[in-house]
């Protein structure tokens, strides 16, 4: 297999494109990187800048440069011994505005569309209005409201060649058998002529090719006289003709979409979606034809040699991952000997994006290589914190917020909210599922709906990982050892009376049994299509309701440390110990030798290095408690009194609150550029604009006060006011210079922080993947900032082969941690199989300050790479200006090196140093790290200093 030795992701778009990267490829290259991690290579929604709404598999995005540009390309990386490893997303589609041709292909045609079993529609909904049709919840107010306005409108499209309703920028086919009607509507001799040839249409599929005849004369008809031609027809359905209104929605009745108000969705959307997103419609890729349809291109991408494998996006959308990613191995394995041969190796390398919670392991039976990182990034961040600075940050955090609760409390509220208002339909779906197998069985006929239904409420926001992967209908014994945490706290919420039904849910979604213990009977087990049905709804439902509740809720209302609140961490875990750190990585090496291991992806909530400064405060908690009290102090007079009630959590009665506002100083501490004076009257208002677009995303996010649905346009514009006034010039020589001197009082140790993370990425088990830009430093804040354009040309230049150690007193630019970038990658690509294959080795470190140091060996035969970093090092850092602890602080801390390397000299891959062991194989650390706070020692090879 093609193993990447590192990847570096790019972000494609209009804006940067596989013409761009091209352009880029001798920077690549001499960074060091093998791979380049594309993000979604199909066409997309014109516009978008990320590429997850596909509109089109078979075609590579004309917008980034089409396929002459991914080959061209990927013969450029070819000639440097590099390759592609493209993402890909079989979970959902893009619908917005009338671009993607299979969605219209329903909205025209119905069930009876040849799409019609690609997307996840229940067809058979319990709602009379929607049986046979898809909600379409486009409208920016109820139906009736839009419609006596005039905003819904009948149309001809003449590129289409179609009659279409249109809705501002959404644009709807009308089904061609109600053309006939439509055009007699006219009352015009050559329209009555044409509108015969529509006479007598079905949804058939015959007559769908009738239909296409008919179709094509209209079109005719319009090119010879004009779209003119047909306003005769269109007027009647349009005001001020008499009876128009009425004559359009009887019309929209008939077609097989209904338009509904954007807020009914929650309730009534008929379709899977994208967690609760209705611009992405969710495709069944479980069936064969949709498989083939979807993976096409990707897999003769493959089998051409242009790519070399795939990340899929949201795995846990699908309705058995493991049934889908043993498919795919299988397809891209039949594709191997089409491979040319000149390529390293055939088989694909196979990475899914997963997140893993707690104690949650990735399935070894997917046949996979591993996952896209997040859970490398937890286990890093964690181990940058200080645990000691738990109980004073949870203390100011309690008193900010007025209450006790804990992370897995606001967990819970927001699992309750989203179930209840954004995902209710998708839990009646899933009830619906479980009634019906109750109504089959005499024992269980007479359990309700809503029984059900408030049983399936509890097990799902109980839930304590995203969900559950049964085999054949039937849970795993990983997914019922989470199962069953959730059955139990379920059944301490539920009343008595439900015991009976929450017993059989068990057997339902998968148990063995469903025993009610009370009745003491076992009812017979649900028909097999139906269980697995049910198991997969239930999987499908908590899913994206972890996803909402966690990443797009509690993350932005619980912040007693911003840096613990990113994607596949625990913010209720505040740190790890060294040892934890390198069990997991043990544990990564034994089961998932390749997968990726990142520190900053498209989908971080903040940049890496931004978390790493941010996890300072840790260990200086009682400070920075102090500071937060003077800060809110100072800025009390620019508070925005709002002269409401008191919403718990939420304002209080100013904007933006008290925990936002706590949220808001540790977010400007967190990404304060390191070269921005608080004079600099135009960079602190760059900062301002950027800090605002966050502030606003992280106060709907958080769902109390304001929201996406429901915005507070009042306290959102005082919450803004708030940020710009205390971020305004005349504030320079308080508040802003205050930041300012509290940034440089931590920057050192968080850049200590970020240096130790860059260099365990690169060498922990796996294949480390290096985010678009940050080979400097990243201090960037949630998406759009995280996709800023980045200047690889910069960064080109200054890719010079000098020790990075000769670049720290100059840190503040980061240029020092593009070297070490560079030098590590280098080292990998001398020497692959040390890191792609060797053993993960911890090192025992003793001394006063052993719990400042991180050390391990990576071993590859009689090969060996040892890193030793430093850790949590603010009571350690000398007054110099410099991120580096002095040699003689390190007292007798020493490093036992394995026995081998026994009085043999190593080089530091990263500075001048050449430390030695002793002969008791003991390695003082102040001599591994008297250059830099990191350092990677081998025997012998490049790069030496």
């Amino acid at each position: 297999m093609t193993v990447p030795r590192s990847t570096l992701r790019l972000q494609l778009h209009r804006g940067f494109t596989l013409i761009d990267a091209a352009a880029r490829v001798d920077y690549f290259a001499a960074l060091g990187v093998s791979h380049l991690y594309l993000s979604p290579l199909t066409t997309a929604v014109p516009g978008s800048t990320h590429g997850y709404d596909t509109i089109d598999y078979s075609r590579v995005n004309p917008e980034i440069g089409g396929e002459p540009a991914l080959v061209r390309l990927a013969e450029a990386l070819h000639e440097r011994q590099m390759g592609i490893i493209a993402d890909i997303v079989p979970n959902h589609m893009g619908i917005a505005d009338g671009h993607n041709a299979w969605w219209l292909d329903i909205l025209e045609w119905g069930r009876h569309s040849a799409h019609a079993r690609h997307f996840d529609i229940d067809w058979h909904s319990p709602d009379p209005a929607l049986r046979g049709k898809v909600l379409a919840p486009c409208l920016g107010a109820p139906y009736g409201e839009a419609l006596a306005a005039g905003h819904i409108e009948l149309a001809y499209d003449p590129e289409w060649a179609r009659f279409v309703v249109r809705y501002h920028e959404h644009v709807l086919p009308v089904c061609p058998v109600d053309y006939a009607t439509i055009l007699r509507a006219g009352e015009h001799t050559e329209l009555n002529a044409l509108a015969e040839r529509f006479d007598g249409l079905t949804t058939q599929p015959e007559d769908q090719a009738r239909a296409i005849r008919a179709l094509d004369a209209l079109s005719e008809f319009a090119t010879t006289h004009g779209a003119g031609s047909l306003d005769a027809a269109l007027a009647t359905y349009a005001p001020p003709t008499s009876g128009a209104l009425e004559r359009l929605h009887r019309l929209l009745e008939r077609q097989f979409f209904r338009l509904a108000w954007w807020r009914t969705a929650a309730d009534e959307i008929n379709w899977r979606r994208f967690c609760d997103i209705t611009t992405l419609a969710a495709l069944r890729v479980e069936r064969a034809d949709v498989f083939d349809a979807v993976h096409a291109l990707i897999l003769r991408l493959f089998a051409q040699g242009i790519i070399d494998g795939v990340r899929i996006d949201h795995i846990d959308g699908l309705v058995d991952p493991r049934e889908y990613c043993r498919r795919l191995r299988e397809r891209l394995a039949g594709c191997e000997a089409e491979r040319p041969q000149q390529l390293d190796g055939p088989r694909a390398y196979l990475v899914v994006e997963k997140i893993l919670s707690g104690d949650e392991l990735l399935p070894g039976d997917w046949d996979i290589d591993g996952t896209t990182g997040y859970d490398f990034m937890n286990d890093v961040g964690a181990l940058l914190h200080a645990p000691e600075g738990e109980a004073p940050l949870t203390a100011v955090w309690n008193e900010l917020a007025g209450t006790a609760k804990t992370f897995a409390d606001e967990a819970l509220a927001a699992r309750r909210k989203i179930l209840a208002e954004n995902l209710s339909a998708e839990l009646d779906r899933t009830a619906r599922s479980l009634h019906r197998i109750a109504r089959e069985q005499p024992a269980t006929r007479d359990f309700t709906f809503t029984s059900i239904r408030r049983a399936l409420v509890e097990l799902a926001v109980h839930f304590p990982v995203y969900r559950m992967y049964p085999y054949n209908g039937q849970r795993t014994a990983d997914d019922d050892v989470h199962f069953r945490r959730a059955f139990e706290a379920a059944r301490k919420v539920l009343p008595r009376a439900d015991d009976s039904v929450l017993d059989h849910l068990d057997g339902w979604l998968g148990g063995t049994d469903g025993r009610d213990e009370r009745a003491g009977v076992y009812p017979p087990a649900a028909p097999g299509r139906e269980r697995r049905s049910a198991s997969a709804l239930f999987a499908q439902l908590t899913a994206p309701l972890a996803a909402k509740a966690l990443e797009d809720t509690a993350y932005y209302r619980y912040g007693r440390l911003l840096s613990r609140n990113e994607v596949g961490a625990d913010p209720g875990e505040f740190a790890r110990s060294i040892e934890a750190f390198h069990a997991a990585n043990v544990e990564r090496a034994r089961h998932f030798p390749h997968t990726l291991v990142a520190t900053a992806t498209h989908d971080h909530k903040r940049g890496e290095d931004m978390r790493a400064r941010l996890a300072v405060l840790s260990e200086i908690a009682q400070e920075w408690c102090a500071k937060l009290r003077a800060w809110s102090t100072l800025n009390a007079p620019q508070r925005r009194e709002l002269g409401d009630a008191w919403l718990p959590g939420a304002s209080r009665d100013w904007a933006p609150g008290p925990t936002a506002e706590a949220m808001l100083y540790q977010t400007l501490v967190g990404c304060w550029p390191l070269d921005l004076d608080p004079s600099n009257t135009a960079g602190v208002e760059v900062l301002a604009n950027r800090v605002a677009t966050w502030q606003l995303k992280a106060l709907r996010e958080a769902k109390l006060r304001t929201s996406w649905h429901a915005p507070d346009q009042a306290y959102e514009a005082a919450s803004r006011d708030f940020l710009f006034d205390i971020l305004a010039p005349q504030r320079r020589d308080s508040f802003l210079r205050e930041v300012h001197a509290f940034v440089a009082r931590i920057g050192r140790a968080g850049a200590v922080n970020a240096l130790l993370q860059t260099v365990l990425r690169m060498t922990s088990p796996g294949v480390p993947d290096l985010y678009q830009g940050c080979e400097l430093w990243d201090f960037s804040l949630v998406d759009p900032d995280n996709r800023h354009a980045v200047d690889f040309a910069h960064r080109h230049a200054w890719l010079i082969d000098t020790p990075p150690s000769e670049q720290l007193a100059n840190w503040r630019d980061g240029h020092v941690k593009l070297g070490i970038v560079h030098r590590v990658l280098t080292l990998r690509s001398v020497s692959p199989a040390l890191f792609l294959e060797g053993e993960y080795i911890p090192l025992t470190v003793q001394g006063r300050a052993a719990r400042h140091v991180v050390a391990f060996a990576r071993q590859h035969g009689d090969a060996y790479a040892i890193v030793v970093g430093t850790r949590l090092a603010t009571s350690l850092l000398s007054p110099d200006d410099v991120p580096l602890v002095e040699p003689r602080t390190w007292d007798d801390a020493v490093v036992q090196l394995p026995q081998v390397l026994a009085g043999r000299a190593l080089f530091d891959c990263l500075s001048p140093c050449a430390p030695k062991a002793d002969d008791a194989g003991r390695l003082f650390v102040r001599d591994a790290l008297s250059a830099l706070p990191v350092a990677l020692l081998v025997e012998e090879g490049v790069p030496k200093s």
